[in-house]
C-alpha cells in the first residue's frame, strides 16, 4: 500500500543532511567525478543536481543532469556501459563529488574507456616535487645521526 502524497514527495528528495553540505554552482549543480573503484582510474566528470545526487545514493547506478539536453541520464541505459555505485564522497568544500563505481564498457561517449583518454593529453610539462623548506639533514654528531648509524 502506497503512502499519502506528502510521504511520497518526502521519500523522493534528498536527504536535507546531504543537501545542506553540497556547494553548487549558478545552475544548481555539482561537479561529480567517476572514478573506477579498484584501479582507481579516473573515468569522466558529470553533473548532478539535487535529485541526481538522490538517485545515485538510492538506486545504486549513476545519474547525471544533462546540461545539453536538460534532462536526467542514467548512465548505461542506452549503450549498456552501465555504472554501479560502490561509494559516493564529498569533498572538502562541498562542491564536488567522488563516485567510486563499477564500469561496465567504456565510460566515454566516444567508446573510449575514459573520458580523459579520448581527450587526450595537452602536453603538460611534468615538474619535479620540490624538497621541503627548512628541511635538511641532521648535522653530524647530532643524536638522530648517532641513532642512524647504531642501527645499521
Amino acid at each position: 500500500m502506497q503512502g499519502s502524497s506528502s510521504e511520497n514527495e518526502a521519500d523522493s528528495r534528498l536527504d536535507p543532511a546531504v543537501a545542506a553540505r553540497l556547494r553548487r554552482d549558478d545552475a544548481g549543480l555539482v561537479a561529480a567525478v567517476i572514478q573506477q573503484h579498484d584501479t582507481r582510474e579516473v573515468l569522466m566528470l558529470g553533473w548532478m543536481d539535487d535529485e541526481a545526487v538522490r538517485r545515485t545514493l538510492t538506486s545504486g547506478r549513476v545519474t547525471f543532469w544533462s546540461r545539453s539536453r536538460g534532462e536526467y541520464w542514467r548512465k548505461g541505459d542506452t549503450s549498456g556501459h552501465v555504472q554501479y555505485v560502490k561509494s559516493v564522497s564529498i569533498d572538502c568544500d562541498g562542491d564536488a563529488l567522488l563516485v567510486e563505481v563499477d564500469q561496465v564498457g567504456a565510460a566515454c561517449h566516444t567508446g573510449a574507456r575514459t573520458c580523459f583518454e579520448a581527450g587526450g593529453d595537452l602536453g603538460a610539462t611534468p615538474a619535479a616535487r620540490p624538497q621541503a623548506a627548512g628541511r635538511t639533514a641532521p648535522a653530524a654528531g647530532s643524536a638522530t645521526t648517532q641513532a642512524r648509524q647504531e642501527d645499521r
